[in-house]
């Protein structure tokens, strides 16, 4: 995995082009950092005053940036940073796939680099004054959920088999402390995750062994994979994340979960949080790799 570049204060990232502080495309404002948009399932109450209240849902927030790019007696260079701007969201790997996005990166003072999933839906040039280095944009981003996630993943690797670590060990000293916080003893299958929101993780499942489920102890929800993997070599990988949603094999084919299975609800919340999994291996050698995105409701 590529090491992000670091951003200074007020410097942001759009795809691989850097925007604002320190370079051509400088930055206004940014809108749309608040409360995300609502879908409501509001009701007028029929002969009466008032509403009843439905369930609500956040809609992907969209970002517009009132920016411009500036390099004073450079026309070609305007142009040729208008063209890397709009080549950022122009690939098959960002549109070419439904559910596919790019990242917009964003550093603000006080606050580590977050990252925005989405897709470029506006850049609007006006080149009236091009000949000076002058390009005023209009320029909006479409998240495809409500959430900032963090800027580099989590991971940890969780053997099978393996519920704890640490014990007793005899002769004993008195007095004895029993730490109550699993993660102060590193017990495998136990999760600090950051960040204020619930965030999707992705699963991957080394072989061998068959059938494997993969459970999140504090829901009660687990995901159970039909298939088998022979060796090593081969593995499984549930990704739960809006929008992906797969469980894909290494060989590039899919594998079917249980009917009982519900990966859009397969969720880790903020603090501890503590995965088992389990499946028929006669060696006890699979693994289970589990990596996350800390995510936070606000900047």
């Amino acid at each position: 995995m590529t090491t992000p570049i670091e951003l200074e204060d007020g410097q942001h990232q759009l795809g691989p082009v850097l925007i604002g502080k320190g370079t051509a495309v400088t930055i206004a404002a940014i809108e749309g950092l608040g409360q995300p948009p609502l879908r409501t399932a509001d009701v007028e109450l029929a002969g009466e005053d008032g509403l009843w209240l439905g369930a609500d849902y956040y809609s992907g927030r969209t970002l517009r940036l009132d920016a411009a790019i500036k390099i004073p007696g450079k026309p070609q260079g305007v142009l040729d940073k208008l063209a890397e701007l709009q080549n950022a969201a122009d690939t098959p790997a960002v549109r070419g796939f439904g559910g596919s996005t790019m990242d917009l990166r964003l550093k603000m003072p006080g606050r580590q680099a977050r990252v925005v999933r989405g897709r470029l839906r506006k850049l609007e040039a006006d080149l009236t004054a091009y000949r000076h280095g002058w390009v005023p944009l209009d320029v909006e981003f479409q998240a495809s959920d409500h959430l900032f996630y963090a800027d580099t993943s989590d991971t940890t690797s969780i053997p099978l088999g393996l519920l704890t670590t640490g014990g007793l060990t005899f002769p004993l000293e008195f007095p004895v402390i029993i730490n109550g916080d699993p993660a102060a003893v590193g017990r495998p299958g136990f999760l600090t995750v950051g960040g204020t929101a619930s965030t999707w993780p992705v699963l991957r499942i080394a072989g061998p062994c068959a059938n494997p489920t993969v459970t999140h102890v504090g829901s009660g929800l687990s995901l159970t994979v039909q298939t088998t993997l022979a060796s090593s070599s081969e593995w499984v990988e549930i990704d739960t994340r809006p929008g992906w949603r797969t469980v894909l094999r290494e060989n590039g084919g899919g594998a079917p979960l249980t009917p009982q299975s519900r990966i859009d609800l397969f969720r880790l919340t903020p603090g501890m949080n503590e995965i088992r999994w389990t499946a028929t291996d006669n060696t006890l050698t699979s693994s289970l790799a589990v990596t996350w995105w800390p995510a936070w409701k606000a900047l």
